[in-house]
């Protein structure tokens, strides 16, 4: 198995370190042909109209919603943001999963925080009982899903921040950040 990490901008050698933790070969992307023979495809953090404009600028926008047409994609973050179908503005997205995302949600960056999460589809997985410790920062919010994607965890005030679409993927937090792998060996059994 081998997983990419779009490595245009943003928090990529983090989820590349929790990758290889897990035994997992990776790869940095960022023209199209990194894509060839990848199984799986990561879109971190950072600032999601940077990572937009960049895959434009490289010719990425095409090849990635090809790639995410038969593999697996998890976004984090901004990477959220931008494999979404609508942020309610114009921006470059990728618009993969049917979510519609509010891009900084929680604030500034002085108004990030950390939440545990109780993520029943993450224990199943992993089998553990713990919560998910998740670290959000300036955190998007994932304010509606479609019917054939499911919730995987919200705030105690109902707001959504992880969610599934089939082999789609999309967390408002960083797990990669954690030093928790659960979330990482979750997207890795999305990968057929």
């Amino acid at each position: 198995m081998k997983i990419g990490v779009l490595a245009l901008q943003g928090d990529f050698a983090e989820h590349i370190i929790m990758l290889k933790s897990l035994g997992v070969e990776t790869a940095e992307v960022r023209l199209a042909e990194q894509l060839d023979g990848l199984n799986g495809l990561i879109i971190p953090g950072g600032e999601s109209t940077t990572i937009g404009k960049l895959a434009t600028d490289f010719g990425l926008m095409g090849p990635l919603r090809q790639f995410g047409q038969r593999q697996a994609v998890w976004g984090t973050c901004a990477g959220a943001i931008f494999l979404s179908k609508d942020v309610s503005r114009e921006q470059p997205l990728l618009g993969l999963m049917d979510i519609k995302v509010a891009r900084n949600a929680f604030g500034r960056q002085v108004d990030s925080f950390e939440a545990d999460l109780d993520i029943s589809e993450l224990k199943q997985a992993t089998g553990t009982d713990e919560a998910f410790h998740a670290v959000f920062i300036r955190a998007p919010i994932i304010e509606s899903v479609s019917a054939d994607a499911k919730i995987l965890a919200s705030l105690s005030d109902g707001r959504i921040v992880a969610a599934q679409q089939g082999h789609f993927l999309a967390t408002s937090f960083h797990p990669e950040l954690t030093g928790d792998s659960r979330f990482h060996q979750y997207f890795l059994s999305l990968i057929d």
